[in-house]
Protein backbone atom coordinates (compact mmCIF):
# COMPACT_ATOMS: atom_id res chain seq x y z
CA UNK A 1 0.00 0.00 0.00
CA UNK A 2 1.40 3.42 -1.00
CA UNK A 3 1.87 6.28 1.24
CA UNK A 4 -0.95 8.10 -0.28
CA UNK A 5 -3.23 5.67 -0.05
CA UNK A 6 -2.11 5.13 3.83
CA UNK A 7 -2.76 9.12 3.91
CA UNK A 8 -5.80 8.85 2.48
CA UNK A 9 -7.52 6.19 4.48
CA UNK A 10 -5.90 7.58 8.35
CA UNK A 11 -7.78 10.84 7.16
CA UNK A 12 -11.37 10.40 7.78
CA UNK A 13 -9.68 8.54 11.44
CA UNK A 14 -7.88 11.63 12.24
CA UNK A 15 -11.41 13.92 11.48
CA UNK A 16 -13.38 11.60 13.64
CA UNK A 17 -11.21 12.03 16.64
CA UNK A 18 -10.98 15.29 15.96
CA UNK A 19 -15.31 15.78 16.13
CA UNK A 20 -14.88 13.43 19.04
CA UNK A 21 -13.23 15.59 21.27
CA UNK A 22 -14.97 18.43 20.10
CA UNK A 23 -18.25 16.30 21.23
CA UNK A 24 -16.85 15.80 24.70
CA UNK A 25 -15.57 19.52 25.26
CA UNK A 26 -19.28 20.32 24.67
CA UNK A 27 -20.87 18.01 26.91
CA UNK A 28 -18.27 18.39 29.77
CA UNK A 29 -20.19 20.99 31.13
CA UNK A 30 -23.33 19.04 31.45
CA UNK A 31 -21.27 15.85 32.49
CA UNK A 32 -20.68 18.54 35.81
CA UNK A 33 -24.22 19.46 36.46
CA UNK A 34 -25.52 16.52 36.05
CA UNK A 35 -26.46 15.96 39.93
CA UNK A 36 -28.40 19.37 39.52
CA UNK A 37 -29.98 18.48 36.10
CA UNK A 38 -31.21 15.12 37.52
CA UNK A 39 -32.79 16.84 40.91
CA UNK A 40 -34.28 19.81 38.88
CA UNK A 41 -35.88 16.90 36.67
CA UNK A 42 -36.93 14.96 40.03
CA UNK A 43 -38.36 18.01 41.29
CA UNK A 44 -40.50 18.27 38.09
CA UNK A 45 -41.64 14.40 38.45
CA UNK A 46 -42.31 14.92 42.46
CA UNK A 47 -44.22 17.72 41.25
CA UNK A 48 -46.38 15.83 38.47
CA UNK A 49 -47.21 12.86 41.02
CA UNK A 50 -48.97 15.28 43.27
CA UNK A 51 -50.41 16.78 40.78
CA UNK A 52 -52.24 13.89 39.32
CA UNK A 53 -53.08 12.59 42.79
CA UNK A 54 -54.68 15.48 43.67
CA UNK A 55 -56.95 14.89 40.59
CA UNK A 56 -55.66 17.83 38.29
CA UNK A 57 -54.95 17.70 34.50
CA UNK A 58 -50.83 17.22 34.60
CA UNK A 59 -50.11 18.06 30.97
CA UNK A 60 -52.32 21.54 31.35
CA UNK A 61 -51.00 22.51 34.83
CA UNK A 62 -47.63 22.19 33.36
CA UNK A 63 -48.35 23.89 30.02
CA UNK A 64 -49.52 27.11 31.92
CA UNK A 65 -46.49 27.09 34.76
CA UNK A 66 -44.19 27.59 31.66
CA UNK A 67 -46.56 30.08 30.25
CA UNK A 68 -47.10 31.69 33.06
CA UNK A 69 -43.37 32.18 33.38
CA UNK A 70 -41.97 32.52 29.71
CA UNK A 71 -44.84 32.85 27.47
CA UNK A 72 -44.90 36.83 27.03
CA UNK A 73 -43.20 39.67 27.47
CA UNK A 74 -44.98 40.35 30.61
CA UNK A 75 -44.60 36.75 31.74
CA UNK A 76 -40.93 36.65 31.32
CA UNK A 77 -40.64 40.26 33.29
CA UNK A 78 -42.63 38.97 36.12
CA UNK A 79 -40.05 36.03 36.16
CA UNK A 80 -36.97 38.44 36.18
CA UNK A 81 -38.80 40.46 38.34
CA UNK A 82 -38.54 38.03 41.03
CA UNK A 83 -35.15 36.16 40.59
CA UNK A 84 -33.73 39.80 40.72
CA UNK A 85 -33.73 39.86 44.85
CA UNK A 86 -32.77 36.28 44.78
CA UNK A 87 -29.68 36.96 42.81
CA UNK A 88 -28.45 38.98 45.51
CA UNK A 89 -29.21 36.36 47.96
CA UNK A 90 -27.90 33.52 45.88
CA UNK A 91 -24.23 35.45 45.70
CA UNK A 92 -24.40 36.33 49.31
CA UNK A 93 -24.63 32.77 50.73
CA UNK A 94 -22.33 31.59 47.50
CA UNK A 95 -19.33 33.78 48.79
CA UNK A 96 -19.60 32.79 52.02
CA UNK A 97 -19.96 28.98 50.80
CA UNK A 98 -16.77 29.76 49.07
CA UNK A 99 -15.15 30.38 53.16
CA UNK A 100 -16.51 27.58 54.30
CA UNK A 101 -19.23 29.37 55.87
CA UNK A 102 -22.88 28.84 56.00
CA UNK A 103 -24.63 32.49 55.98
CA UNK A 104 -28.37 31.60 57.35
CA UNK A 105 -29.33 34.84 57.81
CA UNK A 106 -29.43 36.76 54.38
CA UNK A 107 -32.82 37.36 54.84
CA UNK A 108 -32.41 39.02 58.26
CA UNK A 109 -29.56 40.91 56.40
CA UNK A 110 -32.14 41.80 52.96
CA UNK A 111 -34.50 43.28 55.57
CA UNK A 112 -32.84 46.11 57.28
CA UNK A 113 -30.78 46.66 53.96
CA UNK A 114 -34.30 47.04 52.67
CA UNK A 115 -34.78 49.36 55.34
CA UNK A 116 -32.13 51.54 55.40
CA UNK A 117 -32.25 52.02 51.76
CA UNK A 118 -35.88 53.43 51.93
CA UNK A 119 -34.96 55.49 54.84
CA UNK A 120 -32.59 57.31 52.67
CA UNK A 121 -34.96 57.43 49.72
CA UNK A 122 -37.46 59.77 52.21
CA UNK A 123 -35.20 61.10 54.47
CA UNK A 124 -32.45 62.95 52.09
CA UNK A 125 -33.47 66.22 50.10
CA UNK A 126 -34.21 66.02 46.29
CA UNK A 127 -30.57 65.63 44.10
CA UNK A 128 -30.15 64.22 41.03
CA UNK A 129 -31.55 60.63 40.56
CA UNK A 130 -27.84 58.48 40.15
CA UNK A 131 -26.48 60.25 43.52
CA UNK A 132 -30.22 59.37 45.17
CA UNK A 133 -29.90 55.82 44.44
CA UNK A 134 -26.27 55.24 44.68
CA UNK A 135 -26.34 56.57 48.07
CA UNK A 136 -29.46 54.45 48.55
CA UNK A 137 -27.69 51.14 47.31
CA UNK A 138 -24.88 52.12 49.46
CA UNK A 139 -26.81 52.30 52.65
CA UNK A 140 -28.83 49.24 51.67
CA UNK A 141 -25.33 47.21 51.59
CA UNK A 142 -23.91 48.90 54.55
CA UNK A 143 -26.46 47.86 56.62
CA UNK A 144 -26.55 44.14 55.74
CA UNK A 145 -22.93 44.48 56.03
CA UNK A 146 -23.47 45.25 59.58
CA UNK A 147 -26.02 43.12 60.43
CA UNK A 148 -22.67 40.48 59.56
CA UNK A 149 -20.68 42.40 62.24
CA UNK A 150 -21.47 40.23 65.13
CA UNK A 151 -21.69 36.71 63.70
CA UNK A 152 -18.18 37.70 62.07
CA UNK A 153 -16.48 38.72 64.95
CA UNK A 154 -17.96 35.84 67.15
CA UNK A 155 -16.64 33.28 64.61
CA UNK A 156 -13.31 34.91 64.58
CA UNK A 157 -13.00 35.44 68.28
CA UNK A 158 -14.67 32.98 69.96
CA UNK A 159 -14.93 30.05 67.84
CA UNK A 160 -19.05 30.93 67.39
CA UNK A 161 -20.71 28.60 64.24
CA UNK A 162 -22.43 31.46 62.01
CA UNK A 163 -25.36 29.26 61.35
CA UNK A 164 -26.49 29.56 65.02
CA UNK A 165 -25.59 33.51 65.36
CA UNK A 166 -26.92 34.80 61.45
CA UNK A 167 -30.04 32.74 62.31
CA UNK A 168 -30.77 34.35 65.50
CA UNK A 169 -29.73 37.63 63.79
CA UNK A 170 -32.10 36.95 60.76
CA UNK A 171 -35.32 36.54 63.32
CA UNK A 172 -33.93 40.00 65.26
CA UNK A 173 -33.53 41.92 61.80
CA UNK A 174 -37.06 41.01 60.26
CA UNK A 175 -38.20 41.56 63.60
CA UNK A 176 -36.55 45.30 64.15
CA UNK A 177 -37.76 46.24 60.95
CA UNK A 178 -41.17 45.23 61.32
CA UNK A 179 -41.25 47.33 64.77
CA UNK A 180 -39.72 50.88 62.51
CA UNK A 181 -42.42 50.37 60.46
CA UNK A 182 -45.18 49.52 62.57
CA UNK A 183 -43.94 52.30 64.80
CA UNK A 184 -41.93 55.32 64.39
CA UNK A 185 -41.97 55.33 60.47
CA UNK A 186 -45.51 54.14 59.81
CA UNK A 187 -46.73 56.06 57.04
CA UNK A 188 -50.54 56.84 58.40
CA UNK A 189 -53.08 54.25 57.57
CA UNK A 190 -54.04 50.41 58.74
CA UNK A 191 -50.91 49.30 56.80
CA UNK A 192 -47.61 49.23 58.17
CA UNK A 193 -45.45 50.80 55.12
CA UNK A 194 -43.34 53.72 54.93
CA UNK A 195 -44.26 56.77 52.51
CA UNK A 196 -42.99 56.58 49.41
CA UNK A 197 -39.26 57.07 48.39
CA UNK A 198 -38.49 60.27 46.70
CA UNK A 199 -38.76 59.93 42.45
CA UNK A 200 -34.98 60.81 42.71
CA UNK A 201 -34.40 57.33 44.15
CA UNK A 202 -36.69 55.14 42.38
CA UNK A 203 -35.12 52.84 39.74
CA UNK A 204 -36.37 52.92 35.92
CA UNK A 205 -38.70 50.28 34.80
CA UNK A 206 -37.42 48.18 32.05
CA UNK A 207 -40.79 46.14 30.96
CA UNK A 208 -43.69 47.98 32.12
CA UNK A 209 -46.56 47.32 33.59
CA UNK A 210 -44.11 44.60 35.24
CA UNK A 211 -41.96 45.62 38.35
CA UNK A 212 -38.75 44.60 36.38
CA UNK A 213 -36.07 47.25 37.03
CA UNK A 214 -32.51 48.29 36.43
CA UNK A 215 -32.04 46.48 39.42
CA UNK A 216 -31.40 43.39 37.88
CA UNK A 217 -28.30 45.04 36.01
CA UNK A 218 -26.83 45.62 39.56
CA UNK A 219 -27.58 42.16 40.30
CA UNK A 220 -25.88 41.01 37.33
CA UNK A 221 -22.83 43.20 37.93
CA UNK A 222 -22.61 41.83 40.91
CA UNK A 223 -22.31 38.36 39.93
CA UNK A 224 -19.79 39.66 37.29
CA UNK A 225 -18.05 41.03 40.35
CA UNK A 226 -18.12 38.30 42.69
CA UNK A 227 -16.46 36.28 40.05
CA UNK A 228 -13.49 38.09 39.13
CA UNK A 229 -13.18 38.82 42.95
CA UNK A 230 -13.19 35.06 44.22
CA UNK A 231 -11.18 33.92 40.97
CA UNK A 232 -8.86 36.75 39.67
CA UNK A 233 -7.53 38.34 43.07
CA UNK A 234 -5.59 37.40 46.36
CA UNK A 235 -8.10 38.40 48.55
CA UNK A 236 -10.06 36.35 46.72
CA UNK A 237 -8.18 33.33 46.10
CA UNK A 238 -7.33 33.47 50.36
CA UNK A 239 -11.09 33.13 51.27
CA UNK A 240 -11.68 29.89 48.49
CA UNK A 241 -8.06 28.56 50.13
CA UNK A 242 -9.45 28.86 53.59
CA UNK A 243 -12.43 27.14 52.41
CA UNK A 244 -11.05 24.28 51.30
CA UNK A 245 -8.83 23.69 54.12
CA UNK A 246 -8.40 26.35 56.91
CA UNK A 247 -5.38 24.35 58.31
CA UNK A 248 -3.65 23.93 55.16
CA UNK A 249 -4.28 27.73 54.08
CA UNK A 250 -3.08 29.11 57.57
CA UNK A 251 0.24 26.99 57.63
CA UNK A 252 0.69 28.42 53.75
CA UNK A 253 0.24 31.73 54.95
CA UNK A 254 -3.37 32.55 54.00
CA UNK A 255 -4.82 34.99 56.73
CA UNK A 256 -8.07 32.80 57.77
CA UNK A 257 -9.21 35.32 60.16
CA UNK A 258 -9.55 37.84 57.96
CA UNK A 259 -11.15 35.94 54.85
CA UNK A 260 -13.81 34.46 57.43
CA UNK A 261 -14.42 38.41 58.54
CA UNK A 262 -14.59 39.24 54.67
CA UNK A 263 -16.26 36.79 53.33
CA UNK A 264 -19.06 37.05 55.76
CA UNK A 265 -19.46 40.60 55.89
CA UNK A 266 -19.57 40.80 51.79
CA UNK A 267 -22.15 38.68 52.25
CA UNK A 268 -23.86 40.68 54.58
CA UNK A 269 -23.83 43.65 51.68
CA UNK A 270 -25.14 41.58 48.91
CA UNK A 271 -28.27 40.82 51.13
CA UNK A 272 -28.31 44.35 51.77
CA UNK A 273 -28.22 45.31 48.22
CA UNK A 274 -31.21 43.00 47.52
CA UNK A 275 -33.25 44.35 49.93
CA UNK A 276 -32.43 47.95 48.34
CA UNK A 277 -32.87 46.81 45.18
CA UNK A 278 -36.59 45.66 46.01
CA UNK A 279 -37.68 48.78 47.41
CA UNK A 280 -35.97 51.10 45.10
CA UNK A 281 -37.76 49.03 41.82
CA UNK A 282 -40.37 46.98 42.85
CA UNK A 283 -42.27 49.03 46.27
CA UNK A 284 -40.89 52.30 46.46
CA UNK A 285 -41.58 52.16 50.04
CA UNK A 286 -40.73 49.88 53.04
CA UNK A 287 -44.00 47.76 53.58
CA UNK A 288 -43.90 45.33 56.55
CA UNK A 289 -43.54 41.61 55.07
CA UNK A 290 -42.31 42.47 51.54
CA UNK A 291 -39.99 40.02 51.20
CA UNK A 292 -41.92 36.01 50.95
CA UNK A 293 -38.63 34.70 52.13
CA UNK A 294 -36.18 36.19 49.36
CA UNK A 295 -32.69 35.33 52.15
CA UNK A 296 -34.03 31.79 52.16
CA UNK A 297 -34.85 30.99 49.13
CA UNK A 298 -31.28 32.33 48.42
CA UNK A 299 -29.72 29.58 50.40
CA UNK A 300 -31.36 26.65 47.53
CA UNK A 301 -30.22 29.03 44.86
CA UNK A 302 -26.97 28.69 46.16
CA UNK A 303 -27.02 25.10 45.95
CA UNK A 304 -28.43 24.89 43.04
CA UNK A 305 -26.29 26.94 41.11
CA UNK A 306 -22.92 24.96 43.14
CA UNK A 307 -21.94 28.30 44.65
CA UNK A 308 -21.20 29.58 41.24
CA UNK A 309 -22.03 33.16 40.02
CA UNK A 310 -23.42 31.68 36.78
CA UNK A 311 -25.16 29.29 38.31
CA UNK A 312 -26.84 31.34 40.77
CA UNK A 313 -28.02 33.39 37.78
CA UNK A 314 -29.72 30.03 36.24
CA UNK A 315 -30.93 29.13 39.84
CA UNK A 316 -32.85 32.03 40.37
CA UNK A 317 -34.33 32.41 36.67
CA UNK A 318 -35.66 28.85 37.39
CA UNK A 319 -37.04 29.63 40.70
CA UNK A 320 -38.11 33.44 40.02
CA UNK A 321 -40.25 30.98 36.77
CA UNK A 322 -41.70 28.76 39.55
CA UNK A 323 -42.99 31.70 41.28
CA UNK A 324 -44.39 33.81 37.94
CA UNK A 325 -45.82 30.80 36.71
CA UNK A 326 -47.18 29.41 40.10
CA UNK A 327 -49.86 32.39 40.14
CA UNK A 328 -50.88 31.42 36.19
CA UNK A 329 -51.71 27.78 37.42
CA UNK A 330 -53.78 28.46 40.19
CA UNK A 331 -55.99 30.62 37.58
CA UNK A 332 -55.72 28.67 35.00
CA UNK A 333 -56.07 25.10 36.75
CA UNK A 334 -56.89 25.71 40.43
CA UNK A 335 -54.02 24.14 41.65
CA UNK A 336 -53.12 25.68 44.63
CA UNK A 337 -49.66 28.52 44.05
CA UNK A 338 -47.99 25.58 46.62
CA UNK A 339 -47.06 23.29 43.77
CA UNK A 340 -44.22 25.48 43.34
CA UNK A 341 -43.31 25.35 47.09
CA UNK A 342 -42.92 21.33 46.33
CA UNK A 343 -40.59 21.18 43.38
CA UNK A 344 -38.67 23.94 44.87
CA UNK A 345 -38.57 21.68 47.57
CA UNK A 346 -37.47 18.63 46.03
CA UNK A 347 -34.87 20.19 44.14
CA UNK A 348 -32.82 21.94 47.28
CA UNK A 349 -33.57 18.36 49.06
CA UNK A 350 -32.31 16.04 46.30
CA UNK A 351 -29.44 18.44 45.79
CA UNK A 352 -28.82 18.29 49.29
CA UNK A 353 -28.59 14.47 49.21
CA UNK A 354 -26.10 14.63 46.57
CA UNK A 355 -23.92 16.79 48.31
CA UNK A 356 -23.80 14.61 51.67
CA UNK A 357 -23.30 11.19 49.89
CA UNK A 358 -20.23 13.37 48.00
CA UNK A 359 -18.95 14.38 51.69
CA UNK A 360 -19.31 10.60 52.82
CA UNK A 361 -17.58 9.21 49.94
CA UNK A 362 -14.93 11.77 50.27
CA UNK A 363 -14.69 10.98 53.93
CA UNK A 364 -14.59 7.25 53.64
CA UNK A 365 -12.28 7.49 50.58
CA UNK A 366 -9.41 9.67 53.07
CA UNK A 367 -10.22 7.40 55.89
Amino acid sequence: MTKEETGRGDRPTAIENQGSRLIKRAIRPLVAIRPEITAICAGFLVGAIVVWVTGHPVVETFYHLFRGAFGSRIAIGMTLTRATPIIFTGLAVAIAFKCGLFNIGAEGQLQVGAFAAAWVGIALPPMPPVIHISLAFAAGAAAGLLWAVVPAVLKVTRGAHEVVTTMMLAHVGILLASYLVTGPFKDPGPVPQTEWIASTAQLTRLLPPTQLSTALFVALLCAIAVYLFLWKTSPGYAIRAAGLNPKAAEAGGVPVARSIMLALLLSGALAGLGGAGEILGVFHRFIDGFSPGYGWTGIGVALVGRMHPLGVILAAVLFGALRAGGGTVARAVGVPLDITVVIQGTIILFIAAQRMTEFLWERRRKK
